[in-house]
């Protein structure tokens, strides 16, 4: 008999989902039976062809929808959610994968400080504004009629997040919060039926790393110093998410899942 990870008649609302990790992720729920919305800041064209792939309105009462949304504030993120939730008519699920990651290095000495609040604007405030209404909402709709969770939120963290990285003090402080986030969470909304667990990844393979990876000498050496020896493909990192969120996780919560290849634990 085959066990499936099934999430028809959910609804979920994934940021950052027009490419990369989150794009992948959209077409991974979708493909498990969920209705999804994720938003966009300026690829319309990658966007409405994401939603085409997936079965965009017209299939299914809209399998998948694109939300034009900046995400750089708590005001921004209340926003989506309320956009995603009319959309969808509620909302069961949010992940929560968007955010910037400055490719230059940047000395903490040198580093200005308008860098440093972009990157606390995009990768922190605006977490706090969709988990507040997020949160608001599962609350209100309360458990499903068997007992189900009300709610489940994953934060995309980063192994940044757990060992710092040099030259990106900005990036690995707001990913360092989002794992606290996740166990400050899972602690005040567990008992209402709300499961909050944290993916963090390593090396993936997507647009936002690529300079590096393809760079001859810096791509060679931060592949050796993953046990796997390769940097992930964005479904790896999708599959996990995706898992959190379906009752075979049904008794995880305040988890930070590494999904870096075992590089967290050798570098």
């Amino acid at each position: 008999m085959a066990v499936g990870l099934d999430l028809t008649g959910k609804t979920a609302l994934i940021t950052g989902g027009s490419r990369g990790i989150g794009a992948e992720m959209v077409r991974l729920f979708t493909q498990a039976g969920a209705r999804v919305a994720f938003n966009y800041r300026q690829a319309r064209e990658r966007a409405e062809a994401l939603v085409s792939e997936c079965g965009g309105t017209g299939s299914e009462a809209g399998r998948a929808v694109a939300i034009e949304q900046e995400l750089s504030s708590p005001a921004e993120g209340r926003e989506l959610v309320e956009k995603a939730a009319a959309a969808l008519g509620r909302l069961d699920i949010l992940v929560v994968n968007h955010g910037v990651w400055p490719p230059h290095d940047a000395p903490i000495a040198q580093m200005d400080e308008a860098q440093w609040r972009r990157t606390m604007a995009v990768n922190l405030d605006s977490v706090f504004g969709l988990v507040q209404a997020a949160v608001a909402r599962m609350e209100q709709q309360g458990r499903g009629a068997n007992g189900e969770p009300a709610g489940h939120i994953v934060l995309i963290s980063s192994t940044a997040g757990q060992r710092g990285e040099a030259y990106h003090a900005d990036y690995a402080v707001t990913k360092g919060a989002l794992i606290s986030l996740t166990k400050s969470l899972s602690s005040e909304l567990a008992p209402k039926g709300i499961q909050v667990n944290c993916v963090a990844p390593g090396w993936v393979e997507t647009e936002m790393s690529a300079g590096a990876l393809n760079d001859p000498v810096v791509g060679p050496r931060t592949k050796a110093l993953i046990p796997l020896g390769r940097a992930a493909s964005p479904r790896e990192i999708a599959g996990p998410v995706l898992f959190l969120c379906t009752p075979l996780a049904g008794f995880i919560s305040g988890e930070v899942v590494n999904v870096n290849g075992g590089a967290v634990l050798v570098g």
